[in-house]
């Protein structure tokens, strides 16, 4: 490292929230060369029927290991503190937050970030869900410089994943939070000894992906089924997939990744093949597994099938 005493450790803050952040703070705690002098992350909210406040993931971790939590409404209001505390560098995987240049100013070495898509393509927050919607081939974890822009800095490393087709989020995430997390250390270590050099991102590749809310989950039983397929995949468990009957919503938890080659009934009709529930779409059918009616539990087509007779269309 290029630092004036080898034997110094490197003052490091943490920003994160959710489960996502955890390989990568884990990977931090464990690095001798390293002191985490102060954890960010999200307040703590109101969770499940009972509305039971429930502290992120990341303080959860960070209370196991002592270490200095902060829980801020609003990180511009930070500033004088994170000063204080001295950092050599910043480190932010899936805060939540914008974090002013004011803040990313502050460390010796700025603040790198781990983003979990192959930048440029996919700036912003969902960038989980995106290549499976899109039916990409592969994605990754990219880290990067941050700078005033969303997902605008320069490059220090990426890692990849090959996508097959089948996988969900869940699938997606757990993958992309390990992979970042395995690099994390050693991208720090080469960036701060001056062994990497950034790379600017190609502007003309950049594309922005918008932050999903619960009406996007609603299908559209007019698209071609490959695409509502890969969409119930990317969009579970947030922000679901559901249609309406009437005025009931039964959400969409799971379909057969092969598509049925079936363009035989009306779109949006629900029918049977060889004893399977089956829905129409705009091109070829899909094959429901899973279902869930409001305030239900989850059923498999089978069970849903014998109390529900219904025809789920827009």
């Amino acid at each position: 490292m290029s630092t004036d005493n080898k034997n110094k450790k490197i003052r490091l803050i943490f920003m994160g929230t959710p489960e996502f952040s955890l390989p990568g703070l884990k990977a931090l705690i464990s690095e001798k060369d390293f002191e985490i002098v102060g954890v960010f992350t999200q307040t703590d909210k109101p969770v499940g029927r009972e509305q039971k406040m429930t502290p992120p993931p990341v303080k959860r971790l960070a209370l196991e290991n002592g270490l200095n939590i902060f829980q801020p409404e609003k990180i511009k209001d930070e500033l004088e503190n994170i000063k204080n505390l001295k950092p050599d560098l910043i480190v932010v995987i899936a805060y939540g937050k914008i974090i002013p240049q004011s803040i990313l100013d502050i460390p010796v070495y700025g603040c790198i970030n781990v983003h979990a898509s192959l930048l440029p393509k996919y700036r912003g927050a969902a960038c989980l869900n995106a290549p499976i919607l899109n039916g990409d081939t592969e994605t990754g974890v990219t880290i990067m410089q941050m700078e005033a822009g969303l997902d605008t800095g320069p490059i220090l490393r990426q890692a990849k994943m090959k996508l097959k087709g089948k996988e969900i989020l869940e699938d997606v995430h757990d993958k992309l939070s390990a992979l970042g997390a395995e690099i994390l250390v050693s991208t720090l270590k080469d960036f701060m000894a001056g062994k990497i050099k950034p790379q600017i991102q190609d502007e003309s590749k950049a594309s922005y992906i918008k932050t999903l809310k619960k009406e996007d989950g609603k299908v559209d039983w007019k698209k071609p089924a490959i695409e509502i397929e890969r969409m119930i995949r990317a969009y579970n468990p947030w922000p679901g997939t559901y249609a309406l009957d009437k005025e009931k919503t039964v959400k969409i938890i799971s379909v057969d990744s092969n598509i049925l080659e079936s363009n035989n009934h009306e779109i949006g009709k629900v029918f049977l093949d060889n004893g399977r529930l089956a829905i129409q779409c705009g091109q070829d059918a899909l094959v429901i597994l899973k279902l869930q009616t409001a305030g239900k539990k989850i059923m498999t087509s089978e069970e849903f099938w014998r109390g529900n007779k219904i025809n789920l269309l827009n």
